[in-house]
């Protein structure tokens, strides 16, 4: 074919993804109060930009929710952090995930907040603390049932008096993670509530009767299901992308999806009976049978598990068949069509929850695997 091929692209809408964070702000400030009380003002919202903020590219995305008021942002390790600052992130920055002996260091040479959920992290930091003559503010993690990092919320004034009584690391705030706040009427959500209030009170007793530092315990699903769990602060990571973290339509929520993905069809062939595509001829045509082919693969994310989802070809939804390869999968189509013609896996009202729903999977999961392939610097397109 003469002329120029559409490429692949992957767009970051900047603008949907700031609308979504004021959103959920307005959110807070509209919707039903703790109706246990504890709630002591409008809660603040953690912006979540760990996995390379879910696949969107995480120094521009941080960069736009500074800019659109986020006052914290949280990833999962120093790493990520680090590259946040590099690329000018000035707000706060609260480090989830284990921190690694080896970079501590980066805690204090970029002013990052770590979370602090076990013993050994206790001693860690508070080693490099002394090597810097610094003392650091920490976000203390309670395991109530998620059984992931954290101190045991039944084990506290066991293990918690240490890290309590140190001069140099200083109590910000305190926060759990639930593990089913994405289902609904579940009873373990209240049980671990109930754990974390019943530790938030031994911490209380433990520091001596101090002013209760921030609490944050909801996920993007908690945010919008579960008032209760909004304490001072909620974080949300799937929300701002406008990902429903019940993997339902996320105009249910009135959150806007701020990643598209296109591409084209590279080549474009008829199948005679009996022929098949792809690794193991998952797809053999009975009929003669129009196919195009799509040069995306899994190992630019777009999954193994997606065959049988729809892709929009030309502007109307067409079903991907066979095997999806590394680097390209095909299309079944109606009718032959032009090499070039668009193809778009995400936007224009083809879903990631849809995809998921495909693959047996989260939509988070399809996004966050997009980074290592079309959000390439060369391949994606971010608005300013």
């Amino acid at each position: 074919m003469r002329g120029v091929i559409r490429s692949t692209v992957a767009h970051v809408d900047l603008a949907a993804l700031q609308a979504n964070f004021k959103a959920i702000q307005e959110f807070l400030k509209a919707g039903p109060a703790d109706p246990k009380g504890l709630r002591r003002s409008v809660p603040r919202v953690i912006a979540v930009v760990k996995a390379n903020a879910y696949g969107h590219g995480s120094e521009r995305v941080a960069l736009a929710l500074e800019a659109a008021g986020a006052d914290l942002l949280a990833c999962a390790d120093i790493e990520e952090a680090i590259v946040l600052r590099r690329a000018g992130v000035r707000a706060p920055i609260l480090v989830f995930g284990a921190l690694s002996v080896s970079d501590l260091d980066g805690l204090f040479e970029f002013s990052l907040t770590p979370t602090i959920s076990t013993p050994s992290a206790v001693r860690a930091v508070q080693g490099a603390a002394g090597r810097h003559k610094k003392a650091i503010g920490y976000h203390l993690k309670i395991d109530t049932g998620m059984n992931r990092l954290g101190f045991r919320h039944d084990n506290l004034r066991r293990t918690l008096p240490e890290l309590l009584a140190s001069n140099t690391l200083r109590l910000e705030a305190i926060y759990t993670h639930f593990a089913t706040a994405d289902e609904p009427d579940t009873p373990y959500f209240d049980q671990q509530r109930q754990n974390f209030e019943t530790a938030l009170t031994v911490i209380d007793e433990l520091r001596g009767g101090e002013k209760r530092p921030s609490i944050h315990a909801a996920n993007s699903a908690a945010t919008l299901r579960l008032p209760e769990s909004h304490f001072d602060a909620v974080r949300c990571g799937g929300a701002i992308y406008g990902l429903s973290p019940f993997n339902s339509d996320p105009t249910d929520d009135v959150l806007e999806p701020v990643l598209s993905w296109q591409s084209f069809l590279a080549q474009v062939k008829q199948l005679q009976p009996g022929q098949s595509t792809g690794y193991g001829r998952r797809f053999v045509a009975e009929e003669p049978t129009w196919i195009g082919i799509v040069p995306v693969g899994y190992a630019d994310g777009f999954q193994r598990t997606l065959t049988g989802t729809e892709v929009r070809v030309g502007g109307e939804p067409r079903p991907v068949v066979g095997t999806v390869s590394m680097d390209s999968f095909a299309v079944q189509l109606d009718r032959e069509l032009p090499v070039g013609t668009p193809v778009v896996l995400l936007g224009h009202g083809m879903l990631a929850e849809t995809h998921a729903r495909v693959a047996g999977t989260i939509n988070y999961d399809l996004l966050s695997g997009i980074e290592s392939g079309p959000l390439r610097a060369r391949r994606t397109v971010i608005d300013a």
